[in-house]
């Protein structure tokens, strides 16, 4: 019984934040949720998730905080570096038989993978008529990705990462060092957009030719992954790019037929150029 309860404690608090903020988790899986926001339960010194509903409708300060364990922001440059080296091998000679490009990055956190693209694409000598969009429903992390600075000691992986996907030039060369901190180059940063963008609510802003969204359907429930796959089948051109994170695939998907695969192993997939 108690914990059914709380199972109706945590429905009640999420529906309370979508109907006082408009940010809509009903439709991510429950059990990553409830571990979530266990442990914002703790860090805010509530016995029940009832008591997190009352500090989160009358205390607009608790907000922030919540969203930082409602998002996961755990990534890293050129994280798993073989799906960079397929994009830069394989996508690219694609994408470089348009005149224009855009790239989204869906689910982007600190920016870290927006700017691994924006790297990649300089190095693929693309980068000057790209427009990268980096969105994410935490304006934490997006403020954090506008200044496009990490932690020192984050760097050495950064550096390995960016060398195993082929990088043709030294890491170093895109960032300044200072105070504990790696700041990377402003010039990276201006063909990149960063915005506010719920793939629970909002729809199809623009076409792009890249879509990658990694390592975020993994924290929804069918119905939405569908929802949030229907987005990238509507932005995409006829054999435009998606890629999704090594747990995730189109296998399910009702949305599935609207692609193939171009490399399974990296979790890259084609729209087709029929439908």
């Amino acid at each position: 019984m108690p914990d059914k309860t709380e199972d109706i404690e945590l429905k009640l608090l999420l529906e309370a934040i979508f109907r006082k903020y408009h940010y809509d988790f009903r439709g991510y899986s429950m059990a990553s949720i409830k571990r979530r926001l266990t442990q914002a339960k703790e860090q805010f010194d509530c016995r029940t998730f009832s008591q997190l509903q009352d500090r989160t409708l009358h205390d607009p300060n608790v907000l922030p905080a919540l969203l930082s364990y409602l998002t996961v922001q755990v990534s890293e440059l050129f994280r798993d570096p073989a799906y960079f080296r397929v994009i830069r091998e394989q996508v690219v000679p694609h994408l470089q038989t348009y005149p224009s490009l855009k790239v989204w990055v869906a689910g982007c956190g600190a920016g870290e993978e927006v700017l691994s693209l924006a790297i990649l694409f300089r190095e693929e000598g693309l980068e000057s008529r790209t427009l990268f969009y980096g969105t994410d429903i935490n304006p934490a992390a997006l403020k954090k990705a506008e200044t496009a600075m990490y932690e020192l000691d984050r760097i050495p992986l950064f550096t390995e990462n960016h060398r195993r996907s082929g990088g043709k030039s030294s890491l170093s060369d895109y960032y300044t060092a200072a105070y504990g901190s790696a700041i990377f180059d402003k010039s990276l940063r201006q063909r990149i957009v960063y915005s506010d963008h719920s793939l629970v609510t909002d729809a199809v802003f623009a076409e792009v030719q890249l879509v990658s969204c990694r390592n975020v359907l993994i924290y929804f429930e069918r119905e939405l992954q569908d929802r949030a796959i229907g987005l990238f089948v509507d932005s995409l051109p006829r054999k435009g790019f998606l890629g999704l994170g090594a747990k995730e695939n189109l296998r399910f998907s009702r949305h599935a037929d609207a692609f193939t695969d171009f490399a399974r192993d990296e979790r890259l997939y084609q729209k087709r150029g029929t439908l």
